[in-house]
């Protein structure tokens, strides 16, 4: 491969990562039902907006969520993985393996979200307590419903949450597994965000 082939590549996988992201942080906060009048979820509408709306029109929603943003989301991995393989001169798979490689890496997004989501909730527990920065206020938002079943599930332990040390082990076993599942249909981890 080419030095300009790996930088288009380099290009291409960077920018629709970072809108892959705004989009599924669109769709977390949503399932979340998030506070959408924070100004980082109005950022995240308003760069997400353009290519929603249109989808919404033809896609339902479905219990309160937006399937729009979440078929969106894998759209743009669909796209991404034909583009690193056509950037790389690689054959294309036939449709039905990319979108099981598209919803794969969509999920291990989904769970590398939240890895980090939680991640920056543990640093600013420390670091910033009790802020009202909207961003902080978006994570807690966002972490709270998954790490709520692992604190009832603990007994009381004098102050100390010990639940996010669980959700990471869940985390890291999601991670393993999605990466054997990847493996096993042939996916390479260069051309899937995400994983």
């Amino acid at each position: 491969m080419g030095a300009l082939n790996e930088i288009l590549g380099y290009l291409i996988q960077t920018l629709l990562t970072v809108y892959l992201v705004a989009m599924l942080l669109r769709f977390l906060l949503q399932v979340v039902r998030a506070d959408f009048y924070n100004p980082i979820s109005q950022f995240l509408v308003k760069i997400t907006n353009p290519l929603v709306l249109p989808l919404r029109r033809v896609v339902p929603g479905f219990a309160g969520i937006d399937m729009a943003s979440l078929l969106l989301a894998l759209l743009l991995q669909l796209g991404a993985i034909v583009a690193l393989l056509l950037i790389n001169g690689l054959g294309m798979p036939n449709i039905l393996l990319l979108l099981v490689w598209s919803a794969l890496g969509v999920i291990g997004l989904l769970v590398n979200i939240y890895f980090f989501a939680l991640l920056g909730m543990i640093i600013l527990s420390w670091v910033a307590p009790g802020s009202n920065q909207p961003a902080i206020y978006l994570l807690h938002q966002i972490t709270e419903p998954v790490m709520a079943p692992f604190r009832k599930a603990l007994p009381a332990m004098g102050g100390m949450d010990f639940s996010p040390i669980l959700l990471f082990i869940l985390i890291n076993i999601i991670q393993i597994a999605l990466r054997h599942m990847a493996a096993g249909v042939g996916l390479h981890p260069a051309l899937v965000i995400g994983l």
